[in-house]
């Protein structure tokens, strides 16, 4: 006779995603408001990167950073928004093996690369406000493209091991992932081998870079504070301020959304677990909504390339 630890257990092939296993009647309900914010995203991303690129006043570094962010901003939607709306809409749960890692790997790598983003668009605000004379010779258009270089070779390293460390493992039981996507925690938690120094390596990288941006924000922040307290000159330090304060709102958004996910996951066995799933799909949509609107009404120059474009039309 041969015993049952001899048979071999095929490789998965494809994983199943099983969105709020324990509401599953919420995806019909949460479809539409998902589909309304999935396009207003990818609408006002669009309108703003169509704006700068016509618009010959805002062919300015802050703006190809703005434009860096919007298109990073798209990428994180269709990567995970259309599969989510296709489980609500049609059930096609399933997600290729390869599939499921190249998501996995855009979430992690274009997040931190957002808040790469944050970081160099904070220090571009640094030298506006605190060394106004030398600002046209330090963020210049070659300094927007070594940055954006550097974010994605930075956060492409990091974050390439995580999804090889997770393919890499066995996975010899179950195939139902109990997320709307394909996060590193729900997927290798099926595998049958040892996972932890997968996700030790998940926090470290992810800690390491997203805390020394958020370090690097902070101080730029600190010291732009630091300035504006000095400037006596009437109107000043509120209309240099107000250069900021988009910026700062988005800043502040992205890290309170990030923030509140991850003390949900920390606590998740306090409170039910469809709720970071909720979380975390919404914190794929509700940013790249909200980030082009805020820049487009508090900033003059956007709000008038826009009206330009519309009379266009």
């Amino acid at each position: 006779m041969i015993s049952p630890s001899n048979y071999s257990t095929p490789p998965v092939s494809e994983f199943l995603l099983i969105c709020f296993p324990n509401y599953q009647s919420w995806q019909h309900w949460l479809s539409l408001p998902l589909s309304l914010l999935f396009l207003l995203a990818m609408g006002a991303n669009a309108t703003l990167l169509i704006t700068i690129r016509l618009e010959a006043s805002l062919h300015e570094p802050m703006y190809y950073l703005l434009s860096l962010l919007s298109l990073l901003d798209m990428v994180l939607c269709l990567t995970v928004i259309p599969k989510v709306l296709a489980i609500f809409w049609f059930d096609l749960r399933p997600i290729s093996f390869s599939a499921c890692f190249l998501q996995m790997f855009i979430m992690n790598c274009f997040l931190a690369m957002e808040s790469c983003t944050f970081m160099v668009m904070a220090y571009d605000r640094y030298v506006a406000i605190c060394r106004p004379l030398r600002y046209p010779s330090i963020i210049t258009d070659q300094f927007v493209a070594r940055a954006a270089i550097f974010a994605v070779a930075r956060n492409g390293l990091f974050f390439l091991p995580v999804p090889i460390l997770s393919a890499r493992l066995r996975y010899c039981a179950e195939n139902i992932i109990k997320n709307c996507i394909c996060t590193n925690l729900s997927v290798s938690k099926l595998s049958c081998d040892d996972i932890t120094f997968n996700r030790l390596y998940q926090f470290v990288a992810g800690w390491t870079l997203l805390g020394s941006d958020l370090i690097l924000i902070i101080v730029s922040y600190s010291f732009i504070l630091k300035a504006v307290l000095r400037i006596k000159a009437e109107g000043a330090a509120a209309k240099a301020l107000s250069t900021c304060g988009s910026h700062f709102i988005l800043i502040l958004f992205f890290s309170t959304v990030l923030l509140v996910l991850v003390i949900t996951n920390l606590a998740r066995e306090r409170i039910p677990p469809d709720v970071p799933i909720l979380l975390n799909i919404l914190h794929h949509l509700i940013p790249p909504a909200l980030n082009p609107i805020v820049y487009g009404v508090r900033t003059k120059e956007i709000k008038q390339g826009i009206q330009k474009l519309l009379r266009r039309l």
